[in-house]
């Protein structure tokens, strides 16, 4: 099984907007090998965006924390 990080939109629902650009110009959906690395990983994004907050750099209702989940999503 893989899993990644979902963000609730209002026009698709549930969808991994999480995207990994390679040197060579390609681009994928983000994925991890385990529920826990994607919750580290949606942690760490959470955190950053709360300093971003306090520093006053983003908005404070961009930090909605039930906006994502991390989900099961099939075989590797």
């Amino acid at each position: 099984m893989t899993y990644e990080v979902q963000t609730y939109t209002i026009c698709d629902g549930w969808v991994n907007t999480w995207r990994i650009e390679h040197l060579d110009g390609t681009v994928e959906y983000e994925t991890f090998a385990t529920d826990a690395e994607a919750q580290a990983a949606l942690d760490e994004f959470l955190d950053d965006l709360w300093d971003e907050i306090t520093a006053d750099q983003t908005h404070p209702e961009a930090y909605d924390s039930n906006r994502y989940r991390v989900a099961k999503v099939g075989a590797p």
